[in-house]
């Protein structure tokens, strides 16, 4: 008797580089499709979400721009954080840094090439190498602090994993790039979308937020079963 393949689906996830909940969320999700091994494959897509597109290039100290944007004081926001990392831990992911003895000021960066990057990585490689492309930027960003506006630092990152540095230099340059990624944006905001991460499952389901692992492999079993044909 043969075993029966898994049942493949696809999975947008709305982000941007600066999310902690983003990297959380890609953790729980790993988790889940670990679980689900041998009954669902999943083709991880990412999108862009930009949280802060009026970022100026020289970027915002983190805490600085929190306590701005959220009317939060330090000691919550630290409080926040904390709970963030270990949470992070849980999800078998890490914002902590690891850089050295002396962390340099966490920060907040504009991230549109980065989003530029990424569009064209999965146009180009596909989406193993765009998620392992996403996965070295939060990298970059919570455990190097990185500075993610600095074009060097991308073609570095998109070099080590494995696109042709020439050809990330021009996309970064690309209208056509460019437009796919407003255009995508865009999608974002006409779905409702207003906070990441988002998930889009076979184009139509909307899981949002950071969920827990069982969460996932409930809602991922439920499409599957709404998306096999005739149902």
């Amino acid at each position: 008797m043969t075993a029966e393949a898994p049942r493949r689906l696809t999975i947008d996830i709305y982000s941007d580089v600066m999310c902690p909940w983003c990297l959380i969320g890609y953790g729980q999700l790993t988790k889940a499709l670990a679980e689900l091994e041998g009954e669902i494959a999943a083709e991880i897509r990412w999108r862009p979400f930009e949280l802060n597109p009026g970022m100026p290039p020289e970027g915002e100290e983190q805490e600085a721009h929190l306590q701005r944007k959220y009317r939060r004081p330090a000691e919550e926001g630290a409080a926040i954080r904390g709970q963030m990392k270990a949470i992070a831990e849980r999800a078998g992911v890490s914002l902590s840094y690891e850089g050295g003895d002396v962390a340099p000021p966490a920060m907040m960066w504009n991230t549109r090439d980065c989003h530029r990057l990424l569009t064209f990585a999965l146009e180009q490689a596909g989406p193993d190498v765009q998620t392992a492309l996403k996965l070295a930027l939060f990298r970059a960003h919570f455990n190097h602090r990185a500075n993610l506006s600095d074009r060097k630092v991308l073609l570095d990152i998109a070099a080590e994993n494995g696109l042709h540095r020439e050809a990330v230099k021009a996309a970064l340059d690309d209208p056509e790039v460019e437009a796919r990624v407003a255009a995508e944006q865009a999608r974002a905001w006409d779905m409702n979308i207003s906070g990441v991460p988002a998930m889009i499952v076979e184009n139509k389901f909307l899981i949002p937020g950071a969920q827990a692992p069982e969460v996932y492999v409930n809602a991922l079993r439920r499409v599957a079963e709404r998306s096999q044909p005739g149902v």
